[in-house]
């Protein structure tokens, strides 16, 4: 049995190759087993270690990570897996320079070893000359223990139960006409982080996670279409599951898709569009999101997934979207993937402005990228996905406000459409290497003819550049139709981290955008 599990920038993919139909995987890592005091015990160590080898700052991160994915496909079961991981790093800075070494073996001797392999790494760093040498921008002494929402542990509720959730989807799914594939995924984290510095901070947190994915393929009239689940992932425990309720939903989706096989190409023009939450989150992750991370403006992300045409001097000067645009950042929402209490810098998490009225007011910083343009406070953007991995700077649970009338709808949007496109959920996109021009597809796509939804369309795409995209928006419905989506696999830097987030918006509209039909 052979089984390939890969994740990157907005994808799932599965590799199988199985000898049964159905199959169970357990991969066994070494479990932390010693708690509390003993935890103490070996971040001393390792902070002691790291100042008597001349660090001016140094932290250990103690991380384990449980983790249960359900797979379905068709009528079968593919991939039940249940997996533990644990392990430290210990990260020094040392005349403006970093180390950082992590390990496995969770030891007094170790975790000494692990502290000195850094302040080595970090002195052999120092050597090298350095345009700006890294230091750490202030923060609070924090001592503190926080668990994050959980109703019901994910990992108490039986496999068995997840797989019928599932299958009972696909069947639906594959019982209405056309339907030739069908899939269901469920994965849930619980994610234990200790982490303590040399500012005094010791924190014990804990944060779970639930991600659930549906989606169907139908094929008629010559055309291959998919629909399915666009809600996002959330923090929270198996509750989050039996919300969504996606077994009621299923057959709708199956509908949808067989609908966009039959549908019109969009055609070509320059026409407005009202747009969904679902589909924001990915145009504001991608033409928001990243080009407001710091490390990235000022050029240390560029392989990945490129620059940014943001300079730290708009912030304060810069019209990035229309009066109405309104960016929040903020890693203390509710359910926010990125809601993490701290972040790996020990930064206390909390809420700020990004946008305001349309002007550029801030950017996502860490302890290190801050001090760079003159700031003297991280905005807690700084995470890892391991322990075996440095952290890094990221986008922040970032959102879009609602409209300031609570009254203005979706439907009022639509109202205001001579011509457009209507565009529920994600679909392909396309941005260059700065994050200025792009291109974005969706899930579901509906003509609009004199205020009305008419017909459902098929292969749409529409192309703008990041601020003109932003300054065209001219209206936003109320905070009744504001909702979250969460994104778990943002990827980025080498080697590759993969970062979870939450956006949101209420459906928006926006002007004069060149629409065209993308040639599949």
């Amino acid at each position: 049995m052979h089984g390939e599990y890969i994740e990157n920038d907005h994808s799932v993919i599965f590799s199988l190759d199985f000898h049964q139909m159905q199959s169970y995987f357990i991969f066994e890592f070494n479990i932390l087993t010693n708690k509390g005091a003993l935890m103490k015990e070996f971040t001393d160590v390792a902070l002691n270690a790291a100042k008597d080898a001349g660090a001016t700052f140094a932290d250990m991160r103690i991380v384990e990570e449980r983790q249960n994915r359900v797979y379905v496909e068709r009528k079968s079961l593919k991939l039940i897996d249940e997996t533990e991981s644990s392990g430290y790093c210990v990260r020094v800075l040392i005349d403006g320079a970093w180390g950082f070494a992590s390990n496995t073996k969770l030891t007094r001797d170790e975790v000494a070893k692990t502290a000195e392999r850094a302040a080595v790494i970090a002195k052999a760093s120092a050597k090298v000359p350095k345009e700006i040498p890294a230091v750490m921008a202030p923060e609070a002494k924090h001592i503190d223990t926080r668990v994050g929402p959980c109703e019901e542990d994910p990992f108490a509720v039986p496999n068995a139960e997840k797989a019928e959730l599932l299958l009972n989807c696909t069947n639906a799914m594959l019982s209405q006409p056309n339907i030739v594939m069908a899939y269901g995924y469920l994965q849930f984290i619980k994610l234990h982080r200790i982490i303590a510095n040399t500012d005094g901070s010791y924190l014990d947190l804990t944060n779970y996670f639930a991600n659930p994915m549906l989606n169907c393929y139908a094929v008629d009239a010559g055309e291959s279409q998919s629909r399915g689940f666009q809600g996002g992932a959330k923090q929270a425990g198996f509750e989050f599951i039996r919300h969504i309720d996606l077994e009621a939903n299923a057959a709708k989706w199956a509908e949808e898709a067989l609908l966009k096989c039959r549908a019109e190409d969009t055609p070509r023009g320059i026409m407005d569009l009202v747009l969904d939450p679902m589909h924001l989150a990915l145009t504001m992750h991608e033409s928001v999101g990243h080009p407001t991370e710091l490390d990235r403006i000022l050029g240390w992300e560029a392989n990945m997934a490129g620059r940014s045409f943001v300079k730290p001097e708009m912030v304060g000067n810069y019209k990035y979207g229309s009066d109405v645009v309104n960016f929040t950042a903020n890693n203390v929402l509710e359910g926010g993937l990125g809601s993490w209490f701290y972040d790996d810098d020990g930064v206390e998490l909390y809420s700020f402005p990004m946008v305001k009225d349309g002007m550029l007011v801030n950017l996502g910083c860490t302890r290190e990228t801050a001090p760079i343009i003159g700031w003297e406070k991280s905005n807690g953007c700084c995470r890892s996905d391991g322990f075996d991995k440095p952290p890094i700077n990221r986008i922040p649970n970032l959102y879009m406000e609602p409209g300031t009338d609570d009254n203005l709808s979706p439907d009022d949007l639509i109202a205001g459409v001579d011509k457009g496109v209507y565009i529920e959920g994600m679909g392909s996109f396309s941005i260059d290497q700065m994050r200025n021009n792009f291109q974005f597809g969706g899930d579901m796509f509906w003509m609009i003819e004199n205020g009305r939804k008419t017909k459902p369309l098929k292969k749409v795409t529409y192309q703008a550049q990041t601020t003109q995209f932003w300054n065209s928006c001219d209206a936003v419905a109320g905070k009744k139709w504001w909702q979250p989506h969460g994104v778990m696999n943002c990827g980025k830097g080498e080697p590759m981290q993969v970062m979870r987030m939450t956006h949101g918006a209420s459906w928006t509209r926006f002007r004069n955008i060149a629409v065209g039909g993308a040639q599949l």
